[in-house]
């Protein structure tokens, strides 16, 4: 028998890996046709659409979901034998194995209870505290719907949306070209995608008809360019953990965290967008609680969001599950949940004096707590460093003050310094 290295068992797992995972998309699967919009709006939203199991087999998926179960435990034997119960990494693809079967696990069961079961199981749900906490989820967004909710009013800032699509995919097509040198990033019209605009690959899709503001397209480049496209460039160059380039959903929170942690990091985020990200938090803890789709379009009405964005928003939550409610599918509570862990990690790590493990949260798609493996991998020859890093990743020293001064603030006692100014603003504002 021919000797085989460790680098080479990993490069060909990993090629299995991202081989199976292809036909999967989860988006895909779970997106409703214009006929249920068309019966909300035609219903002036009083009348509950008919969705259940029926309506997705309109929809069917692109592989056996029994086959390609199958061809993961396939993988999973494969990983065993190859590498070993020793191996620090086998623990890792097993897991990325297991999640995919139930993600196929989860699109098997759209339109009933047991998507959310597994959507829970895979994605979080906003009653599970955030790492380390017993801070609830949905407790932060509470929080956070407080204060937000008076900002937009206070700041006057008014960002119109006046700019046409392919006005947005010229300027995003003009700032990929300095930052992904080398690489061929582009911006395109879409007329396929929910959301008005979506990465995937090397694409960030643009809805067509759909109108931005400046403001959005500062957001646009870093939230779907310098995050998720460059993470998904920084895997696919990965000489053997090419695994990286692909995420299931134990890597979404890490990767919408990042996101908006980079919206905020660059001062390109404004409060009616950080509501927005949280209002999504507050509708799927709603929806977990026996909220139905009208009930919870009447919350967003409320909350001063368009028709469209109410319609929107309430897709996001019910795509998969149940429209009357109990069963939502939970991924936007990735957002600020990743925002969160992100934030604690590279404090922690600046804290304890690690600042190097920082830059391989962009080393592809993964989960914030796999970093410290993945760079001692890295020190071993099997990872390989990220090709593309946002400037304030790059250079760390902004970050490591801004941590340090963070270290210290969490101790201060806010409730006394709230307390102080509060008289002041009361005496004279």
């Amino acid at each position: 028998m021919v000797w085989v290295t460790t680098k080479e068992k990993i490069k060909r797992l990993s090629r299995r890996l991202v081989e199976a995972q292809k036909p999967i998309r989860i988006l895909d699967s779970i997106k409703w046709d214009s006929s249920i919009e068309e019966v909300l709006r035609k219903g002036k939203f009083r009348q509950m659409p008919k969705i259940g199991p029926d309506h997705y087999q309109k929809r069917p998926l692109s592989f056996d979901p029994e086959k390609k179960i199958e061809e993961f435990a396939d993988i999973i034997q494969d990983i065993r034998l190859s590498l070993g119960k020793d191996d620090e990494l086998a623990p890792l693809l097993i897991s990325i194995c297991e999640q995919y079967q139930d993600v196929v696990r989860m699109l098997q069961s759209r339109g009933t209870k047991q998507f959310w079961e597994y959507s829970r199981k895979l994605y979080g749900s906003p009653k599970d505290p955030l790492v380390g906490e017993k801070t609830r989820v949905c407790d932060l967004g509470k929080v956070l719907y407080e204060i937000l909710s008076g900002l937009d009013d206070s700041l006057g800032a008014d960002y119109p949306k006046e700019l046409q699509a392919q006005e947005v995919v010229d300027e995003l097509n003009r700032r990929f070209a300095v930052y992904f040198k080398g690489e061929s990033v582009q911006a395109k019209i879409s007329d396929g995608i929910l959301a008005d605009a979506a990465a995937g690959g090397d694409t960030v899709k643009i809805k067509e008809g759909a109108l931005f503001s400046k403001r959005e397209i500062d957001i646009l480049e870093v939230h779907e360019g310098w995050v998720h496209v460059g993470t998904t460039i920084n895997g696919n160059s990965q000489h053997l953990a090419s695994w990286l380039s692909k995420g299931p959903p134990r890597c979404s929170a890490t990767q919408e965290g990042l996101a908006v942690l980079l919206e905020i990091f660059t001062f390109r985020s404004y409060p009616r967008r950080a509501r927005q990200i949280n209002d999504r938090i507050l509708g799927i803890d709603k929806a977990e609680d026996g909220a139905n789709i009208l009930e919870l379009i009447e919350f967003y009405r409320v909350e001063g969001y368009s028709e469209d964005e109410c319609l929107f928003n309430a897709l996001r939550v019910y795509r998969g599950g149940l429209v009357e409610g109990g069963a939502p599918f939970t991924k936007d509570i990735s957002y600020c949940k990743g925002f969160v862990e992100n934030y604690n990690f590279i404090r922690a790590a600046i804290r304890a004096g690690h600042p190097e493990l920082i830059p391989f949260l962009f080393v592809g798609k993964l989960s914030v707590d796999d970093v410290p493996l993945l760079y001692r991998k890295h020190k071993e020859g099997i990872v390989d460093s990220p090709l593309f890093l946002p400037p304030q990743f790059a250079d760390l020293n902004g970050i490591a003050v801004w941590m340090s001064f963070s270290s210290f603030l969490s101790r201060v006692d806010l409730a006394k310094v709230q307390d102080h100014y509060n008289k002041l603003f009361q005496q004279y504002v």
